[in-house]
């Protein structure tokens, strides 16, 4: 991965989101295959989400070391303003306020790991502690063309 890929690296806290889209649940391997997958169904189906803030924006969430099973999993969501008229085969998920260490990546979605473990680096070298039981979340700016994502990837940190 070129260095030139990854974008400033900073510490923001984000406040409450209100989350609607599809749970993926899938061997790990897969996920690189199937979050592409369900970002074309959630973008094909955003008319159907009331209240969306911004329909040019996905958000993916996951919790890295999950405590319960509902907490298994990636979601793949559009940000809403109130929860209001989901549909039946679409999920609801609250982020409650966090504080994150952020990158963007620019690049193939298959080198998004890597991108991770420059920030886990930056997050030990900064004296920050990774919250492995809390969401994590990664805002998709461009998703369509799975070589060329525009993606903030967002850890959660004490």
């Amino acid at each position: 991965m070129s260095e030139a890929t990854l974008q400033n690296k900073s510490v923001i806290e984000l406040s409450e989101l209100k989350l609607v889209g599809f749970r993926i649940l899938c061997p790990g391997e897969q996920y690189v295959n199937e979050i592409p997958k369900a970002t074309l169904q959630l973008s094909e189906r955003i008319s159907e989400i009331s209240n969306v803030i911004n329909p040019f924006q996905q958000i993916g969430a996951f919790v890295v070391e999950n405590e319960t099973d509902n907490e298994d999993g990636y979601w793949i969501c559009v940000e809403v303003n109130e929860y209001e008229n989901i549909p039946d085969d679409m999920i609801s998920l609250t982020v409650p306020s966090q504080r994150y260490a952020v990158v963007r990546h620019k690049g193939p979605n298959n080198e998004i790991r890597d991108a991770y473990e420059v920030l886990h680096k930056w997050i030990e070298e900064n004296n920050y502690l990774r919250l492995t039981n809390k969401w994590h979340l990664e805002k998709f700016n461009s998703w369509t063309d799975i070589e060329n994502v525009d993606v903030e990837l967002f850890d959660t940190i004490n």
